[in-house]
Formats: structure tokens, C-alpha cells, sequence
């Protein structure tokens, strides 16, 4: 059972929502959709569903085109960030509503909810109406009514994002295990790369409406394509400076380290805040930068740096409070420097993830 996107593009009037798309899609894979908003997930997974129809491109199940086939008629659900539950039915009747619109028997329509509301924890909530129900176990319900028709494809807008933190925690530890138990083809869309790391699966990266790299998402994280992805994939974004290479060596504030036979010329060096210390290691760095400003979240402190005409994020461990204005010394080590050639392709990738 396969998904395949081939050429699929959106446009309305002259603005690109989905530039034209390559994309196959696994049975029984978790495929994550990242990007800021705006970047198209929404769109893809509209036309992944047949909600939309695509200005160009073809959509393929198992090898049948299925373009302009009616959405009633896919094996699809699909869950936004505002779920939505009848709120005159009890659990039990919205889990079973799509079961009825189908005219499945009535004892198979008890198996089957009584199956999905197990396997999603909601056993003793089954005579209860939603506004009865936490956030979470209105989120599960929304989830129960989507997994229960058997569909091969499920597309999850964001539906954790109106949870609060303990919620969205408890939330994302349980959507791989259904996703295990269901066999289906999961697209899970999001603007969190922490997210994406803990659901784990594959991960597509999307800017601007493309979609910038797709492989196993611990690869994506640690060898992003381009510079682009790069940004994509971090959070807070990647800091980038300009670096000289010469003699297979890259300079950076006076700092020299071997990156092996590059051409010689400028790059972006590109490494993520956490990769940013306050104290020296072996073989790192030194780095001068002014403060702009500080925002401790308890265990850790975000450092707002700017060096010339860059603008640098710091994610250091403890409590740290640098005066606003004053110069700052930070370390980096070069094993976690991606460099990026002048078209942004990823030009040498930073070695502690060649290594991993």
C-alpha cells in the first residue's frame, strides 16, 4: 500500500501554494510534514486527501490514480488542530458515527469502537459526552472517530498545537503507538522540530510551498541538503556567519580548522544554538559577540547575540544574565559546523553528524 505524489502542484491566480511535488508514502510509515506556517503542509495534506483539487500532478494509491476521485470515496481521515466532536453524542457515538454513515452492522460497529476506544484509552469514557472530557481525551475521541474507519491514510493537521504542555507530552508518546498497532500510511504535520524528532518516522521538510528534503528524520536533522532545511530543521533557527576557506582550512574570527579538500572561497558556516558555549572545550573556538538580550526559561538561558551583521541565538545551560550591550565570548566547537556553499547547497557536513 503506497502513496505517490507525481508533479502535484496547487496554484490559485499567480501565487505557488505547492510547487510541483515528488513523494512516495509507505504502508505502516509515520511521515511528518515540517515547516513554518505558510510553508504549504495544510495545502499537501488537502490534496493528499482530495480535498483540493491539484492544478498539476497526478495522485496514485497502490498504483491506481485516484486524482479526481471523490474524497467520500478514499480510504482517508484526517484530524485538525481544532478538533471536533459532536457534542449531543456521547463518546461512544461520535467514535461509531462514520461506521453508521457506512451502513457497517450494528455488531461490528460495537467490535470496532470498542477495539479503537481501547487502544486509545478511552474505555471509561464511552458514555460520557465530550464537554464532559478533558482537552486530551477530546483530542483521543477526535483521533478514535478517524482511526476507526480503517483507513489507510491519516492526516493529522497540527493536533496537538491547542493542547497545553502536559497534554501535547502525553499525547505525543501515545500517536507512535497507535500508529504501530493501525498499519496505515500516518502524514503528521507540524512547526515543532522537537516534535518531529520524537514522533521519529520520516520527515519532509517544506518552505515556501516545496518540499526541501524527505528521508528518516534523524537524517534529515543531521544532514540537511541545503541551508534552507537547515533552518527549517532547528529551534531556535541555525546560526549562520560567513567563513574564508583556503588551503583546505575554514577562519572564522581568527579561529582555523580543517574541513578537508574544499575549494577555496567564502561559505556559511552554519551551527545550532545548543552547539554555543560559555566555557572553552578542546579545540573550540573563540567567538566575540555583543548581547542584546537574555531570556532564562529556568534550566537554561537563550543568549540574543549579534556579531557585524549577524544575528546569533545561544541556548546555554543554567542561569545567565550578561549585561545588555556588552561584548560576550562564546565557544564553538567545529565538529558541529555545517558548511554551505554559495548556493546553499550543503557543501561539507559537520562532522559529529558524518560520525553519528
Amino acid at each position: 500500500m503506497t502513496l505517490e505524489l507525481r508533479g502535484i502542484a496547487r496554484q490559485v491566480g499567480a501565487d505557488h501554494h505547492i510547487h510541483p511535488t515528488d513523494l512516495v508514502l509507505e504502508r505502516g510509515t509515520m511521515n511528518v510534514l515540517l515547516g513554518p506556517t505558510l510553508s504549504g503542509k495544510t495545502t499537501l495534506m488537502r490534496l493528499m486527501a482530495g480535498l483540493d483539487a491539484p492544478t498539476a500532478g497526478r495522485l496514485f494509491w497502490d498504483g491506481q490514480d485516484v486524482t479526481g476521485q471523490r474524497v467520500q470515496d478514499r480510504r482517508v481521515a484526517m484530524v485538525y488542530q481544532q478538533f471536533i466532536n459532536y457534542p449531543s453524542m456521547s463518546v461512544y457515538d461520535n467514535i461509531a458515527s462514520p461506521l453508521r454513515l457506512q451502513r457497517v452492522a450494528r455488531s461490528e460497529v460495537d467490535r470496532r469502537v470498542r477495539e479503537t476506544a481501547a487502544l486509545m484509552r478511552l474505555t471509561p469514557m464511552l458514555d460520557r459526552r465530550p464537554l464532559e472530557l478533558s482537552g486530551g481525551q477530546q483530542q483521543r475521541t477526535a483521533l478514535a472517530r478517524a482511526l476507526v474507519k480503517g483507513a489507510g491514510l491519516v492526516l493529522l493537521d497540527e493536533p496537538l498545537a491547542n493542547l497545553d504542555y502536559k497534554l501535547r507530552e502525553e499525547l505525543r508518546a501515545e500517536i507512535p503507538r497507535i500508529f504501530e498497532r493501525s498499519g496505515a500510511i500516518f502524514v503528521y504535520a507540524t512547526t515543532e522540530p522537537e516534535e518531529a524528532l520524537l514522533l521519529g518516522g520520516n520527515t519532509a521538510t517544506l518552505w515556501q510551498g516545496r518540499i526541501t528534503q524527505f528521508g528518516p528524520t534523524a537524517q534529515v536533522y543531521r544532514a540537511p541538503v541545503d541551508a534552507v532545511t537547515a533552518r527549517v530543521f532547528s529551534d531556535p533557527p541555525m546560526n549562520f556567519a560567513t567563513v574564508r576557506v583556503a588551503g583546505g582550512q575554514a577562519a572564522l574570527d581568527g579561529g582555523r580548522w580543517p574541513v578537508g579538500p574544499l575549494a577555496d572561497g567564502d561559505y556559511q558556516a552554519g551551527f545550532r544554538p545548543a552547539h554555543l558555549r560559555l566555557d572553552p572545550s578542546p579545540g573550540a573556538i573563540a567567538l566575540t559577540a555583543r548581547v542584546d538580550g537574555t531570556e532564562i526559561t529556568g534550566a537554561e538561558t537563550f543568549l540574543h547575540l549579534t556579531r557585524d551583521s549577524d544575528r546569533w541565538i545561544g541556548l546555554v545551560g543554567g542561569v545567565h544574565r550578561p549585561a545588555g550591550g556588552a561584548a560576550l565570548t562564546v565557544w564553538l566547537d567545529p565538529a558541529h559546523v555545517y558548511l554551505f556553499g554559495p548556493d546553499g547547497r550543503m557543501a561539507r557536513p559537520a562532522p559529529y553528524a558524518q560520525a553519528a
